[in-house]
């Protein structure tokens, strides 16, 4: 990557300002013995001025502000059609950085946006690594969305003023979709929800069985926009009433008896089973419905009945397998504070191979310092086991470095390493947030319970970044995607070194380098056989051929080779370049001295590069 520093050489200016104090000009006027003094301090002050003048541009220029053609504001949260129209908002802003396009439609008909980033004069998207960031695949995990269209805002705003950025976009694309599951992101902006719902997809299902689809979801008994929850008098009940604090109920001691019963959700029973809210209008949960590793609903609840059943992942996985050149993956969820790798189980473990591994770590290491308070972990090892994942799909079955974020965590809260229990809550609801994420407790006739209180934390309350920290949550995590970006392959070819072995016959040997962290084919690329192997190819014109080549270890070895059988001049490299390193082939070539050939390098990971090759010692 190229040194985005700059030098900044000695500043030199010449002159005087004359603008020395009243009194003393009078005083220099009268005192003839002190004016030379007083005109070389005049002069030292006139350097310092104008010094301080020349710096004062390059201090503004300094600051981080980016001007962007399109404001967005990322202290609040976008529904799905706010989302959408800042989307078409930014493309339209930005049509030599945008391509603006449905990928498919969800359940309920609404476009599945993705923007590829990519500026239009450089090498086409899908001719270069690219970068596929996604959010939302859970309906309730609504701030993901908003990191993607912080990405997809940040990224066009930066495009030639900030150096890194620019030369990252040049050589890289991004495929940017924010909203996995727009049906239940909408709902949850306008209808009744909690922090934790509704989080699959919006499509029929009968989940209680019964013969009936969706008869049974959440009633917001209040109005007030919220899931939340039920309490009622009861002299034999487990829990008593703050006589300061009306919102707390508190349990009984073991043997003693309240008067509140926590009666749970806010709901009713519509179907007469006895059951509150068991058959809401959901129905996959679209990170167990992808092909990897995947189980039945009565294995992985949400599963779906079959991989890819959900329109939203069958959209997604035809754009993903469309595009190989996808080298980095990142999906976004809520919450926890977590960078998440695979497998999602503990059998799969062989996907993930040492070089593999040493990629994954190298990156997360880096996101635990882009990310305070959020830790690297596997997700059967450090979280549950998940069967059909999406990220599980993308390393395990493409072969792509792959992360989820759990965004947010507790310890932001206050910005502490102690955990925020009950009593430093509710000091951050009251002092920080002003109650905005407590609904008070109302009483409601219920058909079953009769009359009960209804009310408490609601669906903001829990999971999502509090407003007023989102654009910080937004900019983190971008920066932790950009560097994964940039640890995709960038190839080049290194030292290329030609002998004279006899008559018409010469000895090449070629180096190709690649300077990034990510290979240009995974381990486990490599080791399933997935996807295409670069190549290497040598082409001459008519009359020179290429009579063996092979692998060699270094330039001086001229013994052992790892012969190339069959078309010699066309080499499949299965494991690709190494991150960070570099492969040598050499080739025994018969020909003319001074007849010109190229030797190119295509991979679907990499941009295709290619050299002359003249068969000529240079004196």
């Amino acid at each position: 990557m190229k040194d985005s520093r700059k030098f900044i050489g000695n500043v030199h200016a010449t002159g005087r300002t004359g603008n020395l104090a009243p009194g003393r000009r009078r005083r220099a006027q009268h005192e003839g013995g002190r004016r030379a003094r007083d005109d070389d301090r005049s002069t030292k002050w006139a350097h310092l001025v104008a010094v301080f003048a020349l710096l004062l541009p390059s201090l503004s220029s300094a600051q981080d502000h980016i001007s962007s053609r399109v404001q967005v504001s990322f202290n609040r949260y976008h529904d799905y059609d706010q989302m959408s129209a800042a989307m078409r908002e930014i493309a339209d802003a930005y049509p030599e950085l945008v391509e603006l396009q449905s990928i498919g439609k969800s359940e309920q008909g609404r476009d599945m946006w993705l923007a590829i980033v990519n500026p239009k004069h450089a090498t086409p998207h899908d001719k270069k690594p690219a970068m596929f960031i996604d959010a939302n695949i859970h309906g309730n995990e609504v701030q993901g969305g908003e990191v993607v269209l912080y990405t997809l805002w940040y990224l066009t705003k930066a495009y030639g003023h900030n150096e890194h950025l620019t030369e990252l976009m040049d050589e890289s694309a991004f495929y940017l979709l924010p909203m996995e599951n727009p049906d239940s992101r909408a709902w949850w902006f306008a209808q009744a929800a909690s922090p934790d719902s509704p989080r699959g997809n919006q499509r029929p299902y009968d989940d209680d069985r019964d013969g009936l689809i969706d008869e049974d979801g959440p009633d917001d008994l209040d109005s007030d926009g919220s899931i939340t929850q039920m309490w009622r008098e009861d002299p034999e009940g487990q829990f008593v009433r703050d006589h300061f604090d009306d919102r707390i109920f508190r349990r009984v001691e073991p043997g003693q008896t309240g008067d509140w019963t926590f009666l749970g959700q806010e709901g009713i029973d519509n179907d007469g089973d006895g059951r509150i809210n068991e058959d809401d209008t959901t129905a996959e949960d679209m990170n167990r419905n992808w092909p990897a590793d995947w189980k039945p609903n009565y294995v992985q609840y949400g599963a779906g009945p079959y991989p890819l059943s959900s329109p939203e992942t069958r959209c997604i996985a035809d754009f993903v397998a469309a595009h190989p050149n996808i080298a980095a993956y990142q999906s976004f969820h809520n919450a926890g504070g977590m960078i998440l790798r695979g497998p999602g189980s503990n059998y799969r473990n062989d996907f993930y191979p040492r070089s593999d591994a040493r990629v994954y770590d190298m990156i997360a290491r880096m996101g635990e310092q882009l990310l305070p308070y959020y830790t690297s972990m596997v997700i059967y090892r450090d979280l549950y086991t998940v069967y059909g994942g999406e990220v599980n799909w993308a390393a395990e079955s493409l072969g792509i470095i792959s992360f989820t974020n759990e965004l947010w965590t507790e310890g932001k809260y206050f910005q502490r390493d102690t955990p925020a229990d009950d009593e430093r809550m509710r000091t951050w609801r009251d002092k920080l947030d002003f109650g905005q994420t407590f609904t008070p407790y109302s009483w409601v006739n219920h058909p079953r319970y009769g009359r009960v209180l209804v009310g408490g934390l609601n669906k903001w309350a829990r999971r999502v970044t509090p407003a007023f920290m989102l654009e910080e949550e937004c900019h983190r995590n971008f920066a932790f995607t950009m560097f994964h970006a940039e640890q995709m392959p960038r190839v080049r070819f290194g030292a290329c070194t030609l002998n004279q072995m006899g008559p018409r016959q010469w000895e090449l040997t070629i180096e190709i380098e690649n300077e990034n962290a990510i290979p240009t084919r995974t381990e486990i690329m490599s080791r399933k056989g997935i996807g295409r192997p670069d190549l290497l190819e040598l082409e001459f014109p008519e009359g020179v051929r290429v009579l063996v080549s092979g692998s060699v270890p270094d330039r001086f070895e001229h013994t052992a080779i790892n012969e190339q059988r069959f078309e010699p001049h066309r080499v499949l490299l299965d494991a690709g370049i190494p991150g960070q390193g570099r492969i040598l082939h050499r080739f025994i070539i018969e020909g003319d001295e001074g007849v010109q050939g190229k030797a190119r390098f295509t991979s679907d990971r990499a941009v295709d590069i290619e050299r002359d090759v003249p068969l000529l010692i240079e004196p």
